[in-house]
């Protein structure tokens, strides 16, 4: 009996890397496989248990006697980079000429037929793919300053899958589909990063704090015009990976859904009671009611 499964799995396995290695030989671009990170999986994955073995375990454990790190200064430029790089980002959605037009007329196409568009498509996968690197330091800082309750299931996940699944995005699926998403994404980090960064700069900056609810609102906007794109997509059945279409839409569901709890039970209650609303108060200027906002 045991003899069996053990054959069982060692043909499974032996299948499951007949199988990728043809994927990887089928979807091979060596224009993306000569950049950074792209050419195996080993590096992204090596990244991901580095990020959740850190944030999960040893960085709590090293913090367990230790004081937390005071991290403005650090805070301050993180946000601020955080909020050049995401303008810059939203910008080579445009570095092709006439690309909104090429866009609107060509969306459920993949490839693209246009192959300047493509390569430049890829090109910005790759930078948002990057962002998603550096965005795992949002957890790490959170671990450094003992904030361990604010590196929730949801946060974490966010994190990991989204700079995992770019990776894959642009590896396998590199198609216009993702020009939308990236955007809209790229788009709110502006805002929210922004928000970051004047409430780093400490207390006398807190009176220009007062539209942080606003941000939810625009988090739940992305998402209505994502989840239209997508049903848009599955409507005109697109020639587009049905796969990775269906998982965008579970995302935003969920996003959707969690962020409008987060609405209400934040903002409609203070209508019916006397607290004041939370406003970020720490040095880093990210508190327990605004890390709702930062999960994407």
């Amino acid at each position: 009996m045991c003899y069996s499964f053990q054959v069982m799995m060692t043909s499974l396995m032996h299948l499951v890397v007949e199988n990728y290695n043809e994927l990887l030989e089928s979807k091979k671009d060596p224009l993306v496989d000569s950049w950074l990170f792209m050419q195996s999986p080993i590096p992204v994955i090596s990244i991901l248990v580095i990020y959740l073995y850190f944030v999960l375990k040893l960085g709590p454990n090293l913090m367990k006697n230790r004081e937390a790190y005071n991290l403005k200064y650090v805070m301050i430029v993180y946000n601020a980079y955080q909020v050049i790089f995401s303008t810059w980002l939203c910008a080579q959605a445009f570095r092709v000429k006439n690309a909104v037009p090429h866009l609107l007329n060509h969306t459920c196409k993949n490839p693209s037929p246009n192959k300047d568009f493509q390569d430049a498509l890829a090109n910005g996968a790759w930078w948002y793919f990057f962002s998603k690197i550096v965005e795992l330091l949002d957890t790490v800082f959170f671990v450094l300053r003992k904030k361990q309750s604010q590196v929730t299931f949801l946060h974490v996940y966010h994190h990991a899958c989204t700079m995992f699944f770019s990776w894959g995005y642009l590896k396998f699926l590199p198609g216009e589909q993702g020009v939308v998403i990236g955007f809209l994404n790229s788009m709110v980090h502006i805002v929210m990063y922004f928000y970051y960064f004047l409430a780093a700069l400490g207390p006398k900056y807190q009176k220009y704090l007062w539209w942080k609810k606003y941000m939810t609102w625009i988090q739940l906007t992305q998402f209505c015009i994502m989840l239209a794109y997508l049903v848009f997509v599955i409507a005109m059945d697109c020639n587009l990976p049905k796969a990775l279409t269906f998982f965008f839409v579970g995302n935003v569901v969920i996003f959707l859904y969690l962020f409008s709890d987060f609405y209400r039970k934040a903002y409609k209650k203070q209508k019916h009671t006397t607290q004041a609303d939370p406003i970020p108060s720490t040095s880093s200027g990210i508190t327990k009611a605004s890390k709702s906002l930062k999960v994407n």
